[in-house]
């Protein structure tokens, strides 16, 4: 009986230092002894970005600790000097891990956002010099040209003469797969061509990216490694996905290598991201999985930014106007590095809804984060772009509203603000940065112009979208609007 009492006082004790100790020491949320915060976890399922957004607010240094089930202990952090001492100052000591590592494996295998250490070393200085080649720019403007001058613009420009729903979203993700098949793989998917029937390869990868995000976000980790297991569930479909993609890839490298064997030195200068791997004699496989990364990479995270641009604008007229007068003063290319405006539009959407909510690494040793918050060897710590603009502290009382002008060094001055990386993380910082995001910046800026120049997009519904965060955000459901002529300016 004084045993059995003694044990009861023991686990109430330790739940509820458990409790205080969490609830004081860092502002995350209710944790217990064996649950974590599962709890909690499960009671703000639906909004879980607000729900971190706001513990990280309430947080004195912007940065929170939390207990899962099954998963290791997990830092978030909003906080700019924890970020650059993450993807910077301590990077060796913050891999993506093996935990991220397993949940990625089966869909992105050992390509360059997958790996860590001397695979990622070997595969960013390779990558490197594919996209600095000015041959590669030459290739992605031509491409890009072509599918907006003959598929993009046509699809709109016959919404707006029936007056049909368009899911602008799904069209600008449509665009963005041919572009980055056409630049890393040499092959058309036509998901802009109606002649053609809708790309099994396209809607593979959804499945595999929406399956693979579902797995690190589960607040229990042991389930769906039960479920692939056995091969049952989401598991089993993710594994069909996963093998679609994979088979389809490697069929256009079989056929790429054939073409390639007679490649003349023009013809090098002129090829695709995957010509150049194959005539390099990397491996077969690596190249499978490096240019499945970039696919990945390329296809979501654009569609995504201009999406909800495109949203923004429909709420906020008078911004569009001054956007509008903007790019209908650039008539080509060669000037879309003027257009500081539409650079400061893209900047402050991806702030309010960046295309990559979250980012986690993995503690290889004991640590402290520049704001004093205890890091120990296996942890998983997340920094926070969704939750970082949204912060008062960083944004201003004002961080809510849509204000490009934010972006510029002062009201008249046209001159951009040369933002920190660690405060404004959309594309990474430090060694891994991302390379693409100047082709991501002319590609948003190249097809945006060309819309706004030409069309009015309505949305259908006045109701506020909902951000849904996976690999890559997206808008649930989808973003129907209407299409109709824009007024010259």
């Amino acid at each position: 009986m004084v045993i059995s009492l003694l044990i009861f006082l023991t686990l109430g004790f330790l739940i509820l230092l458990s409790y205080f100790s969490n609830k004081f020491a860092n502002h995350g949320p209710p944790s217990y002894p064996f649950i974590g915060c599962l709890i909690a976890f499960y009671k703000n399922r639906y909004r879980l970005l607000d729900w971190y957004t706001e513990l990280l607010a309430e947080s004195p240094v912007n940065t929170i600790v939390v207990h899962r089930i099954g998963g290791p202990r997990t830092i978030v952090t909003a906080n700019p000097e924890n970020v650059e001492y993450m993807l910077k100052n301590n990077f060796n000591n913050f891999p993506k891990g093996r935990p991220i590592n397993v949940i990625l494996g089966d869909f992105l295998g050992c390509g360059i956002f997958n790996v860590d250490g001397e695979q990622w070393r070997a595969q960013r200085k390779l990558a490197s010099h594919g996209f600095t080649t000015k041959s590669l720019r030459k290739l992605v403007v031509k491409t890009l040209e072509d599918e907006v001058e003959k598929r993009l613009i046509p699809v709109l420009e016959s919404a707006m003469e029936s007056n049909k729903v368009v899911d602008m979203q799904d069209l600008l993700r449509r665009f963005a797969f041919d572009i980055v098949c056409k630049v890393s793989l040499g092959f058309d998917p036509g998901c802009l061509d109606h002649s053609l029937p809708d790309s099994s390869l396209a809607r593979a990868f959804d499945v595999a990216s929406m399956t693979s995000a579902m797995r690190g976000a589960a607040p229990v980790f042991l389930i769906w490694k039960i479920k692939r297991f056995f091969g049952i569930g989401t598991e089993k479909t993710l594994k069909e996905a996963i093998s679609h993609v994979h088979e389809s890839v490697s069929e256009i490298i079989r056929n790429k290598c054939e073409k390639l064997q007679n490649i003349t030195k023009d013809e090098y200068e002129d090829a695709d991201l995957l010509s150049r791997l194959i005539v390099e004699g990397h491996d077969a496989e690596l190249v499978r999985d490096m240019v499945i990364s970039f696919v990945m990479a390329g296809r979501d995270t654009t569609s995504a930014a201009m999406t909800w641009l495109f949203y923004l604008l429909s709420r906020n007229r008078n911004i569009e106007s001054e956007l509008v007068n903007e790019v209908s003063r650039y008539l080509d290319y060669d000037e879309l590095k003027e257009m500081g405006l539409l650079k400061a539009c893209l900047c402050e959407s991806m702030r309010l809804y960046p295309p990559v909510a979250w980012d986690s690494k993995h503690a290889e040793s004991d640590d402290i984060l520049p704001d004093g918050t205890s890091v120990r060897a296996g942890d998983r710590v997340t920094y926070f772009p969704y939750g970082m603009g949204r912060m008062e502290k960083l944004w201003g009382k004002d961080w809510f509203e849509f204000k490009p002008d934010r972006w510029f060094i002062g009201p008249e001055s046209g001159e951009l603000k040369n933002v920190s990386p660690y405060k404004f993380p959309v594309f990474q910082a430090g060694p891994r940065v991302c390379l693409g995001k100047e082709m991501a910046f002319i590609q948003m800026k190249y097809v945006v112009s060309s819309i706004l120049k030409r069309f009015e997009i309505k949305p259908v519904s006045l109701e506020n979208p909902v951000f849904v965060p996976l690999l890559t955000a997206h808008m649930a459901g989808g973003f129907n609007v209407r299409v109709g002529k824009r007024s010259q300016v």
